[in-house]
């Protein structure tokens, strides 16, 4: 057999290109779900671990409305690397806006970077009020996921000055594993049709999505991309929904996956927001499969566990991974491995 000659089909339907539809299911009952609390921070300084600092300066320049910022160092950074050292590079966004987002390059192999690098967001001097500076220190990983270090967020940015001359500002970074900006999460089930080799997801809802643009809002859809061995095989969205934070979608995506090869693949599941004129963001994503972590694998393991019966579940969105994953690259997926003799 070629293995290379397997290839998951979407029954008869047609692969969808720009503009792109998903079925429409039935209206499903709503149900009350807690929310959670995302404006809980309060003060506690006190709680959190200080996993050493950030040295930048700011400045307005008002003939161009643009408030410049110079990341100069950082100092006493922990050991993410089992060499004792550390890859550290800085992202940074001037909130609530997240479209708009600077990065500084990857030094390698130290604790104590020195980057030395200006950034420049616009934004009109009598909006810098409602703005907030939010920088996170990452730990550069080739092979894996980034390693977050900790944050820096810049509450007020008429602390040290007026910013009509360069304001040199020293913060403590706060120890932290994931952005204390809340993605959002996304409610969708799974089922599995063995004698029909078909897969149904049903995206249901998402709530307390992460606003992408300046008014405080977004235009958000679901991507789902069926996996292979870091390739994408297929794809689908759903609708647009214009200007929430909420949005109910109740939208079925149905894949075409055989019993043998149903052990091989897995379910990216992207959150975007949708873009005129710009390119569409990602506000969030999460996986699902067996080779997923957590709650993306147990959910998986439950819809194979419960043929025929839709599984159901709230899952967070999480950052998109740094690393260069080949979402974009089409493929097929090898044929399944033949059972174990005993």
């Amino acid at each position: 057999m070629n293995v290379s000659s397997v290839d998951f089909s979407m029954g008869t339907e047609p692969v969808l290109q720009r503009g792109e539809t998903t079925t429409s299911i039935g209206r499903i009952k709503p149900e009350l779900y807690k929310q959670k609390s995302v404006d809980s921070e309060g003060n506690r300084e006190d709680d959190v671990k200080i996993c050493g600092k950030l040295h930048f300066t700011l400045q307005y320049d008002y003939e161009n409305e643009l408030l410049v910022i110079k990341i100069i160092k950082a100092l006493d950074l922990p050991a993410k690397d089992f060499t004792g050292t550390s890859d550290p590079y800085v992202k940074m966004y001037l909130l609530p806006d997240r479209k708009k987002k600077f990065q500084t390059r990857v030094h390698r192999k130290t604790l104590n970077p020195l980057f030395d690098e200006t950034f420049q967001f616009p934004v009109a001097y009598d909006q810098l009020s409602n703005r907030k500076l939010h920088f996170s220190v990452y730990d550069f990983d080739r092979f894996s996921r980034h390693d977050m270090i900790g944050e820096v967020i810049l509450d007020n940015l008429f602390e040290v000055s007026d910013l009509s001359r360069e304001a040199t500002v020293w913060k403590d970074i706060h120890c932290a594993t994931t952005e204390s900006i809340d993605l959002g999460e996304i409610m969708f089930s799974l089922c599995y049709l063995p004698t029909a080799g078909r897969m149904t997801l049903t995206v249901i809802k998402c709530r307390n999505l992460k606003a992408m643009d300046i008014t405080g809002s977004s235009d958000p859809y679901v991507k789902v991309s069926l996996m292979c061995e870091g390739r994408r095989l297929k794809k689908r969205k759903t609708t647009t929904k214009k200007n929430t934070l909420n949005p109910v979608y109740n939208e079925a995506i149905i894949f075409d996956i055989p019993p043998e090869n149903v052990d091989q693949v897995s379910l990216c599941i992207a959150v975007m927001d949708y873009d005129r004129v710009g390119h569409n963001e990602v506000i969030g994503v999460c996986r699902t499969g067996l080779d997923a972590e957590g709650l993306g694998r147990d959910h998986w393991n439950e819809m194979l566990a419960y043929h025929r019966k839709p599984i159901t579940h709230w899952h967070p969105l999480l950052e998109l991974p740094g690393r260069a994953t080949s979402f974009d690259s089409q493929g097929s997926c090898s044929s399944p491995k033949p059972p174990s003799t005993p």
